[in-house]
């Protein structure tokens, strides 16, 4: 796990700067080639991993934090909980409510980080559709 806490202002227009450098480019194989600044090299770079660059870089520039996990990789409570930025406790009461999939290893809970970012998805979409109907119901009663 790799995190940027907060990046500072020159990094923030760094990533500002890259991010639209990138915005325009559709790769049209299965890889990109970035070149390095100052020299001549170039270096290959799966497609899938252009889209996981941009949103890195969109975070930057809008000064936020960024931590990137494996899929695979096993949470403690703890973590899980920072990355949901919720607390501790909140996040044991997802898991005592099988919201999230977790195992054991002896007593402490473990949290598949696809599970943790699967239940964040739903609950984004969750908010988005509520958000939506509650657009649809003040445009109905002629709230707008």
């Amino acid at each position: 796990m790799s995190a940027i806490e907060h990046p500072s202002a020159v990094e923030q227009e760094q990533a500002r700067q890259a991010l639209n450098a990138l915005r325009g480019v559709k790769p049209s194989t299965d890889t990109f080639d970035v070149t390095v600044a100052g020299t001549s090299e170039s270096v290959h770079l799966p497609s899938s991993a252009l889209e996981l660059i941009k949103d890195v870089l969109a975070n930057m520039a809008a000064g936020q934090g960024v931590t990137v996990v494996p899929a695979h990789a096993e949470l403690t409570t703890q973590q899980a909980a920072e990355l949901l930025n919720v607390s501790r406790p909140h996040v044991i009461k997802l898991l005592d409510q099988g919201l999230i999939r977790y195992r054991l290893v002896g007593r402490h809970r473990r949290i598949l980080a696809s599970s943790l970012l699967e239940h964040r998805r739903t609950q984004q979409r969750n908010a988005r559709r509520a958000a939506d109907d509650l657009t649809a119901l003040s445009e109905d009663l002629g709230l707008h």
